[in-house]
C-alpha cells in the first residue's frame, strides 16, 4: 500500500476502527466482528497484550477483507517489527523515529499532530495524512479552522470522538474519522461481541451519513 491507496481507501470507508485490548484472542474477535459488520479499516494499537502476534494473526486470516495497520508507532523498531507482523500502514500519535521509518520502508502513515505547527511539520515528513489527536475536546470546528491554511491536506481526527460526533467531523472536512473504545467497548478486552456488532453497524452508517453517501 502507498499513500495514495491509503488516503482513497479512508475516503472511500470514512472509519478507522482501533483495537487495543489486554486479550489477544479477544481483540482477534474484536477484528473478526468488525469486518463482519462492514468496517473495513483497522488498526490495532502496539500496546495491546501480544500486539505483533494480533496482528499476524488477523492480517493472515481477514487480509484479503480488510486493510490493518498498527497503531501507536514510536520507535524504528516499533515500525519494523509492525510492518513484518503485515501491517500495510502505521499510524502514530506523534511525530517520532516511527514516522520516518515507516516511511523509509515504504508504509503509509497517519502521522499525529494538533497544532498548526505539528500539522505542518507532519506534511513535511511524509505523512498520508494527519491523525488529529486528541480530537474530541476541540471539535468540528477545529478541523475546519485548520483546513483554512491547510487546504491540500487530509485529516484524520482520533481521540474521543462518539457516534454522535462522526458526521459533524465529516461535514467539517476530514477525510475520516478514527475510533477507539466509542466502537471497540470492551471486546478487546473479552467482553459483548453481540453489542459490539451491533456499535460497528451503528458507527458504518454514521460515517455514510457524513459522507453524504
Amino acid at each position: 500500500m502507498d499513500s495514495r491507496e491509503l488516503t482513497s481507501l479512508l475516503a472511500e470507508h470514512r472509519l478507522l476502527a482501533i483495537i487495543r485490548g489486554s486479550d489477544p484472542a479477544a481483540c482477534r474477535r474484536t477484528a473478526e466482528v468488525l469486518v463482519e459488520a462492514g468496517v473495513r479499516l483497522l488498526e490495532v494499537s502496539l500496546t495491546s497484550a501480544d500486539a505483533l502476534g494480533v496482528l499476524s494473526g488477523i492480517s493472515a486470516t481477514l487480509g484479503a477483507e480488510a486493510h490493518i495497520g498498527a497503531g501507536t508507532v514510536l520507535t524504528a523498531d516499533d515500525a519494523r517489527n509492525a510492518q513484518a507482523a503485515g501491517a500495510t500502514f502505521a499510524v502514530t500519535p506523534a511525530l517520532a523515529d516511527g514516522t520516518t521509518t515507516a516511511i523509509e520502508l515504504g508504509m503509509p502513515v497517519l502521522a499525529g499532530a494538533m497544532t498548526p505547527t505539528e500539522v505542518l511539520a507532519a506534511d513535511r515528513a511524509g505523512a498520508a495524512a494527519v491523525k488529529l489527536f486528541p480530537a474530541g475536546g476541540l471539535g468540528p470546528g477545529y478541523v475546519k479552522a485548520l483546513r483554512d491554511p491547510f487546504p491540500g491536506l487530509h485529516f484524520v481526527p482520533v481521540g474521543g470522538i462518539g457516534l454522535a460526533d462522526v458526521s459533524g467531523y465529516l461535514r467539517a472536512g476530514a477525510l475520516a474519522v478514527g475510533i477507539g473504545s466509542p466502537l471497540s467497548g470492551d471486546a478487546p478486552h473479552g467482553g459483548d461481541l453481540g453489542a459490539l456488532r451491533a456499535r460497528a453497524r451503528e458507527f458504518v452508517a454514521a460515517a455514510g451519513e457524513g459522507s453524504g453517501t
